[in-house]
């Protein structure tokens, strides 16, 4: 009774869909969850009512996923549902627990071989060896070029085939990248070193090729739960089906229209061929948006309804389920210098409002943007962090600390807690943790090695449970040792830990966060989608980089591009992906063709915000001569005054009030305070026939006159 109890609590709260996918019957389950869903809720509901129903054993399920972090929400979660001791596990941090632990059986008593933390070093040798020449970055393209071949499960003697096929845009010719493949394999061999695909590969090369291992892990493992399945590179696969060995106990979770990297290797195919390869799949589709308003939802749903292709089968209409809130914000700005600017000012007025700088983000294509919002974001004195393991993992204190706690392994005691030996290890760098700077560069470096350890602490909340037979299994808490492996395995991937500030981030490294504010910058034709997406395939992908970026949001969103990259430069089109805003601010022109033409030009002038710089594209905004979320300067005596003598003159001439003036105009006069004729004019709404009518009175208004001085008993008269 106490058993059901907890397992029918489990089920409180969840939606429909939610709870289909719980109660889902054993076999394979496929959860096609939309971003904001409630796919984590779902999953680890799922385990814990299996669980807590009796139908498994939690030591016996394997949950992976592709991100540390998210697998250390899964455990958090499953421990506050009752259900503590499931495996939640990159695949990378599951395949080395695994080859570490029956290296001494499948190695014959060798040492296993160290784990190389990046690739660029060894191909950079790789490429002098058959005379290539490069800089850091080709060896990063290189190295990327060679992870997606083995991810794929291509050899070096089939990759300028294999690379045909793919359409690669290579970064050399196919046969040259092919010898820097096969050279970089040698000296791995030679310098008695493996990479992560190695590893993975050596996980599959266990279980395929030891009957003695498979048995040992099919009968630890019998439960699987993959999420992000839609991210599953070859390789990866290979290693779920030898873990499987032909069951079938399988639960995956992801979504096709957040398919962004299979530049990598990823291929949804395992996710859209699912019900395929499983016939008694159970499918379930979760489209309940709990995460964004009704507004980011709505843009969102516009964006990807127009996609194409084999993802698009999958394609879900999310639901908004949060109470509505403001409108998404498309700004366009000279140039990108302008741009940056404007989105530092309105960083630092998001924060002087009350909103964590934690809980913004700016998220741009490619990584080279990242610099001029660094520089705008420093002069607007707005803290900020970029997401990216080579930023991080690049600072100089990092790469010391993680040589300090490689160096500490050999003089920490193997059973000292991993947060007090990561701490002890880190005081051979200098670091305490009661030692906080005041602040400036020595805060920054503190507070970056602050971050592994709090790391260390997260990483070492659930111990391991080793795979020893079919009866029991052995707890182990992690070691120094591990937690180094960890470090390596985040810093080939690109996953840094948190740190305060505003992130900075591409759009790729932004997928399975979320911001309660959110900037797209640099929206043009050329960046997103990039001029290198020849193929439809390839432009249907870079919709999906701003499907994702903009379901990062929770309740504001701006969207921005640059009509040019520098001043005078060159002019851009705004993003094909971009969906047909309102752009006109007021509804629909009633008008002739001649009076259409007139709107049209006014339309087309560029009005910029007098704040922040953007242009602006609504009527009112125009108006104003600022962004509605700028920070008004309002006048409000003046305003009162105007609008008292307003309510005079349109009594008087038995009109509506705004066919004087709109309120947007009289905003507009006390905010801007015009001083002269040629300043009343230039304010969106006061024309030629109204500057003779009530011009000199309104800049008399401004000046200081009181109402009763230019009304005195006194009728206006339309001119005929």
């Amino acid at each position: 009774m106490v058993v059901h109890s907890a397992a029918e609590r489990v089920l409180a709260g969840l939606d429909p869909e939610q709870r289909a996918a719980v109660t889902a019957p054993a076999g394979p389950v496929c959860i096609l969850a939309g971003a904001g869903t409630g796919k984590t809720r779902a999953v680890t509901s799922r385990i814990a009512h299996r669980a807590l129903t009796g139908d498994i054993s939690a030591r016996h399920v394997l949950a992976v996923t592709f991100t540390a972090r998210a697998a250390a929400e899964m455990r958090s979660r499953l421990t506050v549902l009752g259900v503590p001791g499931v495996q939640a596990r990159t695949f990378h941090a599951a395949a080395l627990r695994q080859v570490r632990y029956f290296a001494p059986r499948l190695l014959e008593g060798r040492a296993m071989p160290e784990l190389l933390d990046s690739k660029v070093r060894v191909v950079t040798l790789a490429a002098a060896k058959v005379g290539l020449r490069t800089d850091r970055a080709a060896a990063r393209d290189l190295a990327g070029e060679i992870e997606w071949a083995k991810s794929s499960l291509v050899e070096p003697g089939e990759y300028v085939v294999a690379a045909a096929k793919a359409l690669r845009d290579t970064p050399h010719e196919p046969a040259k990248v092919a010898e820097v493949f096969a050279a970089y394999e040698k000296l791995k061999r030679g310098n008695g070193v493996i990479d992560f695909e190695d590893m993975l590969r050596a996980a599959v090369w266990g279980i395929e090729e030891h009957p003695d291992v498979a048995e040992q892990v099919r009968g630890q493992y019998r439960h699987f739960v993959v999420d992000e399945y839609q991210d599953v590179n070859p390789l990866q696969q290979r290693l779920l089906d030898a873990w499987l060995g032909g069951r079938d106990d399988l639960t995956v979770v992801g979504d096709a229209s957040q398919t962004i990297y299979s530049f990598t290797g990823a291929t949804s195919s395992y996710l859209v061929d699912f019900p395929r390869r499983h016939r008694t799949a159970t499918v379930v589709r979760l489209v309940r948006d709990y995460r964004s308003t009704p507004q980011v939802v709505g843009l969102a749903n516009a964006v990807i309804s127009q996609a194409r292709g084999t993802e698009a089968r999958l394609r879900l209409e999310l639901h908004g389920q949060r109470p509505a809130g403001p409108e998404p914000e498309l700004r366009i700005f000279t140039d990108e210098a302008a741009e940056a600017n404007a989105v530092a000012a309105r960083c630092r007025v998001l924060i002087d409002g009350g909103t964590p700088a934690r809980e913004i983000a700016v998220l741009f294509r490619i990584n080279a943007q990242s610099e001029a919002y660094e520089k705008a974001l420093t002069e607007a004195q707005v803290p900020y962090v970029v997401q990216g393991a080579e930023r991080f993992f690049e600072r100089p204190e990092v790469r010391q600390a993680m040589v300090a706690l490689r160096a500490a392994t050999r003089s920490i005691p193997g059973e000292t807690p991993l947060p007090t030996a990561v701490v002890e290890g880190l005081s051979a760098v200098g670091w305490a943790p009661d030692a906080a700077p005041a602040g400036g560069a020595a805060r920054e470096r503190w507070e970056a090695l602050a971050a592994l350890v709090q790391l260390a602490e997260e990483y070492a909340s659930t111990p391991e449970v080793l795979p020893i037979g079919e009866a029991a299994a052995v707890e182990r808490p992690v070691t120094l040792g591990d937690f180094n492996d960890e470090l390596a395995r985040r810093a080939a991937q690109q996953h840094v830990p948190t740190v305060e500030g505003v992130t900075l981030a591409s759009l790729h490294s932004a997928k399975g966060l979320e911001w309660d504010a959110v900037f797209l910058v640099g929206l043009a034709e050329g960046t997103l989608p990039t001029v290198y997406a020849k193929t439809a395939e390839q432009v249907e992908e870079e919709r999906r980089l701003l499907y994702v970026g903009i379901t990062r949001a929770r309740e504001w969103l701006w969207l921005s591009y640059a009509a040019a990259r520098s001043p005078g430069g060159r002019a851009r089109r705004p993003s094909r992906f971009l969906p047909q805003l309102d752009r006109s601010g007021g509804g629909t022109e009633r008008a002739g063709a001649g009076a259409a033409k007139r709107v049209e030009r006014r339309r087309n002038q560029i009005v910029s915000c007098r704040i922040c710089g953007a242009t602006l594209l609504g009527g009112a905004d125009r108006k104003l001569g600022r962004c509605p979320t700028c920070p008004s300067d309002l006048d409000e005596e003046l305003y009162e005054r105007l609008l008292d003598w307003r309510r005079r003159v349109a009594g008087a001439q038995k009109v509506p009030a705004y066919v004087v003036f709109t309120d947007a105009t009289l905003t507009a006069l006390a905010e801007r305070k015009p001083g002269r004729a040629e300043e009343l004019i230039a304010i969106a709404g006061i024309g030629p026939r109204k500057l003779g009518l009530y011009g000199d009175t309104v800049l008399a208004l401004v000046g200081g006159a009181s109402v009763d001085d230019v009304c005195p008993e006194k009728t206006f008269e339309i001119e005929s």
